[in-house]
């Protein structure tokens, strides 16, 4: 077991970060006409409507909530005089209500692309499968909240904050901060690890792609008028002979002229 924890919180986390830049990088240069979220609005679009909003309301609030929680040294806590178990309980709920409402949309998009045949038929195998690992992440990170419960004094959160940034940091022996931990917590670990392995192979990419270019793009109006316009003559478009209804000219009465 040892070593199975070893590898499960000392290595594979740096497999998976690795796979996720380089597989991310090599992606965009090779494949760019992939990099994209396709899009199936055209079908149950008030369904894809409310499923993806709340989906990617949870999603953003959980994204950020792990990001600060876990990589914010414990020094900046402390210093803004924050305990660690009123961090947890805030974690708990934050994380329980946003969990919920990113399960509530991820299980309207699910049914949508495995209920609907035409929607089905457009999806790939990847497109269904890494929404269905999202879901049993999100279950994953649900059922954790129960056990969180029995530890409020924040030393349980403390342990993963150790491991994230040792990981983060190439400290060694990171995988012994979570040795002892539920297996559920590590459950939910390994699964998002492996997200981050899938991460450049799925749909998921679209996640770094922001268009603000946009901000900064000339405006274009386009205005049609009713108004009858004089054709330019250096824009009229020029007459040729129609070579089926037209006659040819006559060859022999031309070189007779010429005679």
């Amino acid at each position: 077991m040892g070593l199975l924890n070893q590898f499960l919180f000392g290595v594979y986390p740096y497999i998976c970060l690795a796979v996720l830049v380089l597989g991310c990088v090599l992606r965009f240069d090779r494949e760019q006409y992939t990099w994209r979220s396709g899009s199936s609005q055209l079908l149950r679009r008030r369904q894809l409507v409310a499923g993806s909003v709340m989906f990617h309301l949870g999603i953003l609030v959980i994204f950020g909530g792990h990001f600060v929680g876990l990589l914010t040294p414990i020094w900046v806590f402390d210093a803004l005089g924050v305990p660690h178990g009123a961090k947890q309980i805030l974690a708990m709920a934050a994380g329980g209500l946003a969990g919920a409402l990113c399960l509530a949309g991820g299980l309207l998009l699910l049914h949508r692309r495995l209920f609907d045949a035409r929607i089905r038929k457009t999806s790939s195998f990847s497109d269904i499968a890494i929404l269905v690992i999202l879901m049993v992440q999100l279950i994953l990170g649900l059922s954790t909240i129960a056990i969180s419960a029995h530890h409020l004094d924040g030393q349980e959160m403390i342990k993963f904050m150790f491991w994230a940034q040792g990981v983060f940091t190439f400290k060694p022996g990171v995988a012994a901060f979570v040795a002892d931990v539920h297996p559920i917590f590590k459950l939910h670990l390994v699964l998002g690890m492996t997200i981050l392995l899938l991460f450049p192979f799925t749909r998921l990419v679209h996640m770094l792609s922001a268009p603000i270019w946009y901000l900064n793009r000339r405006g274009w109006q386009l205005v049609r008028t009713t108004r009858r316009l004089p054709i330019k003559p250096e824009a009229a478009a020029p007459t040729y002979r129609d070579p089926v209804n037209a006659p040819w000219p006559n060859t022999s009465s031309a070189f007779k002229a010429r005679e």
